[in-house]
């Protein structure tokens, strides 16, 4: 047979070493470690009730997974070559720490339920953080917001100038993309709060285990409504790298902004240094690296959707191996939000805006021009009439080398007479962006009432 595994009673050869190494799970399950102790309490607890523990077995295999957590904590469990993975390495453990005791513990459970549970609890508690991270950058765009709340900017379609915003206005669409974000993880944790223990490896087992107890004891909300399901199931990895993986497009989106916004050509914006990179070669390089790699690392954050995606698609019920892959994505993209959003977050509050290139970026373009035709609708004309109307005047303006702002009051009347009690400031962006005071829009009485809005939001969540 082959001693020290999990499996190996039915065998008599041992594992070829290139098939070992492919199976190998413990270089990067490791970090389970603390889901696997509570479980194996929570089992022993109710291996306990059923009296196939003694008080005696209890209370050692109690005090040796204590052992255990202690090491892992210091940083001193030490894994050994022929541990496949973290459930046989504590076994290992606990079988030295307290002899036959420790070997008690195994029964009614099986790896296939043990690692499902233990995703879990991994990404409930990797959810919390990630969702604290997205309220910061939140707050940290709030924050700038407010500081730009009504300077002048450009808002672009299709990148070209198409109507005047607030500097501010434009920050809080990132904000309130990311409370999407939130949503979506929050509700990907709520529908992953399921205990699945006491599934086995798939129909359950003959020994009387309470799935319930199991739930109450790990801080589920329930527990699994069918064994097979449950252990197959990793519609919640998948859910969750989902949300991650639009989060990851959010942040790049703004990264994208960032970096144009801190060009020559833009001059929007200076990024801090702590922020900021040089050049090898070119000294005066100044560089918004950090917008860059946190607009690189969106696609790992997508790839690793699709990297799961793909395994589970052809997978037939129930537990088959290839589910050994779910854990590396979702490791990788918990990891690359553990970095990227603090960064995101440090360079947005590092930024300054620069008042005067927005305000002058702000006018030309004929941002107006909608304003126009509003107005002309205002006095009772046609939009279809008025929008064909003012596209002529546009053009009659670009022939003659005229911006909107420009046009004498005179002229716009003789042109468009029904405009006479029109306000003089029709064509004035400043002027533009307070009459668009709908609770959504730019108008900086509007943009207070969003800040406010957003704020209790991410108290609420705190």
């Amino acid at each position: 047979m082959t001693e020290g595994k999990l499996w190996g009673g039915r065998f008599t050869e041992a594992p070829d070493r290139a098939a070992w190494e492919l199976g190998r799970s413990v270089h990067f399950d490791e970090r389970l470690w603390p889901y696997d102790i509570a479980g194996s309490r929570a089992h022993a607890d109710e291996l306990l009730r059923l009296e196939l523990l003694t008080l005696e077995d209890h209370a050692a295999i109690s005090g040796a997974l204590d052992v255990i957590q202690g090491e892992f904590e210091a940083g001193t469990f030490a894994f050994q070559a022929d541990d496949e993975d973290l459930h046989g390495a504590l076994e290992r453990r606990l079988v030295t720490l307290c002899g036959e005791a420790g070997g008690r513990l195994r029964a009614g459970r099986s790896r296939n339920d043990q690692i499902c549970n233990d995703l879990r609890l991994y990404l409930r508690d990797a959810i919390a953080l990630v969702t604290d991270a997205v309220r910061e950058l939140q707050a940290s765009l709030a924050d700038k917001a407010e500081e730009v709340l009504d300077w002048l900017a450009p808002g672009y379609t299709h990148l070209q100038r198409a109507q005047p915003v607030t500097a501010g206005h434009h920050l809080m669409a990132h904000a309130w993309g990311l409370q999407r974000d939130l949503g979506r993880l929050e509700d990907a944790a709520r529908r992953m709060d399921t205990s699945v223990l006491g599934s086995g490896a798939l129909a359950g087992v003959t020994l009387g285990l309470d799935p319930a107890r199991y739930a109450s004891a790990l801080g589920f909300d329930r527990a699994a409504e069918n064994s097979m399901d449950a252990v197959a199931d990793r519609d919640f990895a998948v859910e969750f790298l989902a949300a991650a993986a639009m989060l990851g497009v959010h942040l790049s989106r703004l990264g994208e902004e960032i970096v144009l916004w801190s060009s020559t050509e833009f001059g929007w914006v200076r990024v801090g240094d702590a922020f900021s990179t040089g050049s090898s070669i070119m000294p005066q390089k100044r560089n918004p690296d950090i917008a860059e790699l946190v607009r690189g690392k969106s696609g790992r954050l997508v790839g690793s959707l699709v990297s799961l995606l793909v395994t589970l698609k052809g997978l037939p019920l129930t537990y088959n191996r290839d589910l050994q892959e779910d854990k590396e994505p979702v490791f990788d993209a918990v990891d690359t939000l553990a970095l990227a959003l603090p960064a995101m977050s440090g360079m947005v509050r590092s930024m300054t805006f620069d008042r005067e290139v927005l305000r002058s970026s702000a006018h030309g373009g004929f941002s107006l021009a909608t304003d126009l035709a509003e107005a002309l609708v205002q006095a009772g004309v046609v939009f279809r009439e008025a929008h064909e109307r003012v596209g002529a005047f546009v053009s009659e303006c670009e022939r003659r080398g005229l911006e909107l702002d420009e046009v004498k009051r005179k002229n716009l009347l003789a042109t468009f007479p029904e405009l006479e009690d029109a306000p003089l400031d029709l064509l004035r962006p400043d002027a533009a962006v307070t009459r668009r005071n709908a609770t959504l829009g730019p108008a900086p009485d509007a943009l207070r009432a969003q800040l406010a809005g957003l704020r209790e939001l991410i108290n609420l969540g705190s």
